[in-house]
């Protein structure tokens, strides 16, 4: 059974749990392993984390643009979307050093190549792990981050937990974090069932 779904959500500190309990719970029902269910819902916490901290704030009007979390299950292949409002990737990652590489891979049940990183390897001293990740239509390599920074660790961590991972900019505005996840099974009680 492939499961979607999609969630327009308040840029606010509650809706961070919100799409993590959902998450888990369409998980828990269709049978996914527990601890693959746990780095899922951590990653999703992450890019969902820096939506609400990076998005464009509401207007004026108290409207608040918010952000949306989209999960596709096909088969044994998770994959996540969250996009916001913010002002995208360049802006947020102007702080660290950026160099360019570009790599292909396949989407999740499409044919097409697109842009994509390696996973992160830990470093030995302590720093977070350099990894690459999309942004608009080249890869851009994240440079480790400093112990001492407060920012740009959730990146590396959604990167580490997932088995692919891109981020880029909203062709209008915004940022983009998707990521995929290869599933495995306790029980398939929705297979069994058809």
């Amino acid at each position: 059974m492939d499961i979607w779904w999609s969630l327009h959500l308040r840029r606010e500190p509650a809706s961070v749990p919100l799409a993590r309990r959902i998450l888990l719970g369409t998980m828990a029902t269709a049978g996914v392993d527990p601890d693959v269910s746990y780095e899922v819902g951590v990653a999703l916490t992450e890019a969902c984390a820096n939506a609400v901290e990076h998005a464009c704030p509401g207007t004026a009007a108290g409207e608040d643009d918010g952000f949306q979390v989209t999960a596709t299950i096909e088969g044994n292949r998770l994959r996540i979307e969250v996009t916001d409002s913010g002002p995208g990737f360049a802006a947020r990652m102007g702080r660290h050093s950026l160099g360019h590489s570009q790599s292909h891979g396949q989407g999740l049940g499409q044919g097409h190549g697109r842009a994509r990183g390696s996973r992160p390897r830990p470093s030995a001293v302590g720093s977070a792990a350099v990894g690459n990740a999309a942004v608009g239509s080249a890869a851009v390599a994240i440079s480790a981050v400093p112990d001492s920074s407060e920012s740009g660790r959730g990146l590396l961590l959604i990167r580490a937990l997932s088995d692919d991972v891109q981020f880029r900019n909203h062709p209008r505005r915004g940022a983009v974090v998707r990521f995929d996840k290869t599933l495995t099974y306790r029980d398939r009680p929705f297979a069994q069932a058809s």
